[in-house]
């Protein structure tokens, strides 16, 4: 399994140019401003529910990170295998993930996806390839290489996206499954997050370099860079570095974006001041996108409202659905558990 023949040297990172192509798929196009919009709105809804006090324990939201996690998992083939973070709902959208089934997760009832088990935090659905959303911070590395090693030893044209955040990449589980995965070329690829904060702790300080692309040179991995809230960018990255890690073994990538909301419901934002949230609210990745395609004259303005519009009412649909839902049984509290 081991070659010890090859050698890949690598250091600067690749960056990945757009096509001139993909302008020309007005489908994929829509399709993906229209997920960007479901995201950002199941966000910002489930928040309004939480305030309601209709969805129990904590939730972390990406507001402001929906090009990462739509850009990367569009460029996915449907039968790749993914584990999502605690931050994880637009990696389940882009997923696939049924929005019906989710909502009931978040406000736990019995037809929720995890039977209202999992919550916010730990989101699961086998048949669209996402094996869990994972509350502990880097814990997805080893999970995402026992994947990565199912497809290797199965002969699977399949890749694990494992997406960790730039916390993670300080935990010593995600540096242990970087030199795994190298050691035995698994077709996994490290999706790290950069939103430059981990918790309530800046980057600069709790990491000497931050250059996080940095991080895959010790293990002789390739790693891509791409500017996270540019979903064109994103996607053209991912696409390439598929390709590479199916066939060559895994691979980095860094996708530097932002975290506009704070990093829990209860995360107060103290740290960081107005001028650097405002300043990041306007490389929204959504604007971006509604900016260029309008000129690029690909879409109108109207029809972009009315994705937007169409996206909004979808989530509305949503939470109508999961507030009819059955609450779970208390005779039922263990259905699915396989350990006490």
């Amino acid at each position: 399994m081991v070659n010890n023949n090859k050698t890949i040297k690598v250091s600067a990172p690749i960056t990945v140019g757009v096509p001139e192509e993909f302008w020309h798929n007005t489908e994929l196009l829509s399709k993906m401003l229209r997920y960007m919009y479901l995201v950002r709105y199941f966000e910002e809804k489930i928040f309004w529910l939480f305030a309601q006090g209709l969805v129990h324990g904590t939730m972390h939201l990406g507001i402001g990170e929906e090009a990462t996690s739509i850009g990367t998992t569009f460029a996915l083939n449907d039968d790749d295998y993914a584990y999502a973070t605690h931050r994880g709902h637009g990696q389940a959208i882009g997923k696939g993930c049924d929005l019906d089934l989710m909502m009931a997760e978040i406000l736990g009832r019995e037809e929720g996806l995890c039977n209202g088990r999992g919550g916010s935090m730990h989101i699961a659905d086998f048949s669209k390839g996402l094996l869990g959303a994972n509350g502990i911070v880097g814990a997805n590395g080893p999970l995402a290489c026992g994947a990565a090693f199912s497809c290797k030893a199965k002969g699977l044209d399949r890749v694990c996206a494992c997406f960790i955040g730039d916390g993670a990449n300080n935990e010593g589980a995600v540096l242990e499954s970087l030199n795994l995965a190298a050691a035995w070329d698994l077709p996994v690829m490290f999706v790290t997050i950069n939103n430059t904060y981990g918790m309530s702790t800046s980057i600069e300080k709790v990491t000497r370099n931050s250059d996080l692309t940095k991080r895959a040179i010790p293990f002789d991995m390739p790693c891509y860079e791409v500017d996270g809230n540019d979903i064109a960018a994103v996607y053209s990255t991912v696409k390439e570095a598929r390709a590479r890690a199916v066939k060559q073994g895994p691979v980095m990538i860094v996708e530097h974006t932002y975290r506009i909301s704070g990093h829990s419901k209860s995360d107060g934002n103290l740290y960081r001041s107005k001028e650097e949230i405002d300043h990041w609210k306007e490389k929204c990745p959504i604007k971006n996108f509604r900016r260029e395609l309008l000129q690029r004259n690909i879409f109108s303005e109207e029809e972009l409202d009315r994705i937007k519009n169409q996206a909004e009412k979808r989530i509305d649909k949503a939470i109508e659905f999961a507030k009819n839902c059955a609450q779970p049984k208390t005779e039922e509290v263990l259905k699915n558990v396989f350990a006490e």
